[in-house]
C-alpha cells in the first residue's frame, strides 16, 4: 500500500501491516548497496558531544560479578533503603565515574 505524498513526489509513503513488498524489499536492498559517502546526511546534526547522553535507557550494560570488600557501616547504609542496593551502589560509582570524566575532559 504505496501511496505518493503530494508535498514532495520523490518521497513514499509506505503504510505497512507487517507484511514487506517486492518494491519495499528494491529499495531497501538499493540503499544498503550504497557506500557511505554516498547517503546524503547533510539534514542530521553531527553529535560531538556525548556526555549528556543517557546510560542504560535503550541498552543494558553487560554486568560483571566481582569481589568487593565493603565497610560494613557503608554496607548497612546502602541496604537501609531495602532491595537494590547492588544497584544503588552502582549508581553511585557510576555518578563518580561521570564527574570524574568532565573533571579530566575539561583538564
Amino acid at each position: 500500500m504505496k501511496t505518493k505524498s503530494e508535498k514532495q513526489p520523490h518521497m513514499v509513503k509506505v503504510v505497512s501491516d507487517g507484511t514487506v513488498t517486492p518494491e519495499i524489499e528494491a529499495e531497501v536492498s538499493a540503499i544498503a548497496a550504497m557506500s557511505d559517502d554516498s547517503i546524503d546526511t547533510s539534514d542530521i546534526p553531527e553529535i560531538n558531544d556525548w556526555s549528556n547522553a543517557l546510560v542504560g535507557k535503550f541498552y543494558r550494560t553487560i554486568k560483571k560479578t566481582v569481589p568487593v570488600r565493603l565497610d560494613s557501616d557503608v554496607l548497612h547504609w546502602l541496604k537501609l533503603s531495602g532491595k537494590g542496593y547492588q544497584s544503588r551502589l552502582n549508581a553511585i560509582l557510576r555518578k563518580e565515574m561521570a564527574s570524574q570524566s568532565k573533571t579530566r575532559d575539561a583538564a
